[in-house]
């Protein structure tokens, strides 16, 4: 699906704050209230918009610690294998398949150090795991949106 200026706007708008009202987004895109609802509607039966959630504080549920973990796999292990024994764990809050030497990078939250290694040595008992390496996370230098307001790249002159 093709999103236009509009569309772009009105998604950005939705980001930085799901619980405003179609006439406070028409008011910030120049549309009524009733047109952003149409827009809303349509990006969500297309699937531009997928749901709408909380952004909680990782640490105010208790989980202080994070880690990148590589996975190593044995032969040919599918990525569908990966992710449904990594899914098990509810402290994996991201997986995904990378180039290089690794097979999977796991993004991991948890409540402490011990917590993170328990995480690991449950993971690593997989099967089909060969070894880890992993990397904690000492400070978060930036947390970007995964869009904004008019989904434009940083990177982008």
């Amino acid at each position: 699906m093709e999103l236009d200026r509009l569309d772009r706007d009105i998604i950005g708008a939705l980001v930085e704050d799901a619980r405003a009202t179609y006439a406070e987004i028409g008011q910030r895109v120049g549309l009524s209230a009733s047109a952003v609802k149409r827009r809303v509607d349509r990006l969500r039966e297309t699937r531009a918009i997928t749901g709408f959630t909380a952004r909680v504080e990782p640490a105010a549920l208790g989980w202080t610690t994070e880690a990148y973990v590589e996975l190593f796999c044995a032969g040919k292990t599918s990525p569908s294998e990966i992710g449904v024994a990594v899914a098990r764990h509810p402290e994996v809050v991201s997986a995904c398949t990378v180039t290089g030497e690794a097979d999977a990078l796991l993004h991991i939250r948890a409540t402490d150090v011990r917590h993170v290694e328990q995480v690991i040595e449950r993971i690593a008992s997989e099967p089909f795991v060969v070894r880890t390496k992993s990397s904690i996370v000492l400070s978060r230098l930036i947390e970007a949106p995964l869009i904004t307001s008019r989904n434009e790249s940083p990177f982008v002159a």
